[in-house]
């Protein structure tokens, strides 16, 4: 179904506020150059108006904290078929961009920059060059969207094509405008379709083992031994890490892996994703709330009440653990950044029929 906005001005008779439009798609593009938060928190704008190989120019050229790259297209009025189709020709022109492309881009774009510095600023982590555009995401930004192009961006969708629209609206108050947006599809869809993308090697496909892999970062924001004594993986500071937690349900089997350490745990989710504001632990004092406990739980209190900053826990039976100092690493092994992903590629089959032959209470054990 097609996505309404409104907006109501607050009082006693609710005054609803009048759509209107921008003035030029240009101003919006300004906008998000000024503030990328109006699209995402988690991209980091490297490219804009970039001319492609076929004289085509995309709007913004955006990356994500994996690596990954987003096409954003801005189109300010109702958004054509043409227009997806346009889209996934730049796609295509995007899918090709080598570490040193991507690298001429951003200084084209930031004045002189460089991406593997300005990355790091951002994000707190090395850009590593073979991790660079394993997978993309496009995104229309439109101010409509006609059935025909909605069951189009759908269908891809559901066939793994990692592709979105973001709605905005603009409506008027006095001298005033003010913007809103919704997606049309959740964005966790989005990124897992480009998860596991960046998660398989399309030369080397194979179907699914049935086991999720999950990243355990940020020794700033959360620690393992204490995931490892209290029974959780978690994930936050920006919905790109921790909306792929929504993909684990009870029963599934989780590999854990600490990102330059090595895998630390295999065990089994016991209920959904859960917030910080709700999520409770067993202490030696009794139940208590996650964040009046866990070290980093301040933090988490700070951001409890933003769903895109909060951290996110999913309750899990461990059936065998290590601590860091013991994790298991070897070259070949299967890593990736998301959170939480579903890799069809021989190298985490590889990577999993080892580990089950170290972590030897793997089996013992399924969700009660």
């Amino acid at each position: 179904m097609p996505v309404h906005h409104a907006i109501w001005r607050v009082g006693e008779n609710p005054q609803p506020l009048t759509i209107s439009k921008l003035a030029s798609e240009q101003l919006l593009e300004r906008m998000i150059l000024n503030d990328p938060t109006i699209l995402s928190d988690q991209w980091m704008i490297i490219g804009h108006q970039e001319n492609t190989l076929d004289k085509g120019r995309i709007d913004l050229l955006a990356i994500a904290p994996d690596a990954s790259l987003i096409l954003i297209e801005l189109k300010r009025d109702r958004t054509p078929r043409e227009v997806v189709a346009q889209a996934l020709d730049y796609a295509s022109w995007v899918d090709d961009l080598s570490a040193d492309r991507l690298s001429q881009i951003y200084e084209k774009f930031s004045g002189g920059g460089n991406l593997g510095d300005a990355f790091r600023q951002r994000f707190n982590t090395e850009l590593e060059e073979e991790s660079i555009n394993q997978s993309h995401q496009i995104i229309i930004v439109a101010a409509e969207l006609d059935p025909s192009t909605e069951r189009i961006v759908d269908y891809l969708s559901k066939n793994g094509i990692s592709i979105n629209v973001l709605f905005f609206k603009v409506f008027q108050h006095g001298d005033e405008q003010f913007l809103s947006r919704a997606w049309l599809l959740d964005p966790s869809e989005t990124q897992t379709n480009a998860a596991q993308a960046t998660a398989t090697n399309a030369n080397a496909k194979e179907p699914w083992n049935g086991e999720f892999y999950v990243s355990f970062g940020d020794s700033q924001s959360r620690v393992w031994e204490e995931a490892r004594r209290y029974g959780f993986i978690s994930a936050g500071g920006g919905s790109w890490y921790s909306q792929t937690l929504k993909q684990l349900q009870p029963g599934n089997r989780v590999w854990v892996k600490i990102p330059a350490t090595g895998y630390v745990g295999v065990g089994i989710v016991q209920s959904a994703v859960e917030p910080a504001s709700s999520f409770t632990i067993n202490t030696d004092d009794g139940e208590k709330l996650a964040m009046d406990v866990l070290k980093f739980g301040a933090g988490y209190r700070n951001n409890a009440d933003d769903p895109d900053k909060s951290e996110y826990f999913v309750p899990v039976k461990w059936l065998e653990t290590r601590s860091e100092q013991e994790a298991v690493n070897e070259i070949g092994f299967f890593g990736n950044q998301n959170t939480v992903c579903k890799p069809t590629t021989p190298k985490w089959r590889h990577t999993v029929d080892k580990l089950k032959r170290i972590f030897l209470r793997w089996g013992t054990e399924r969700a009660e």
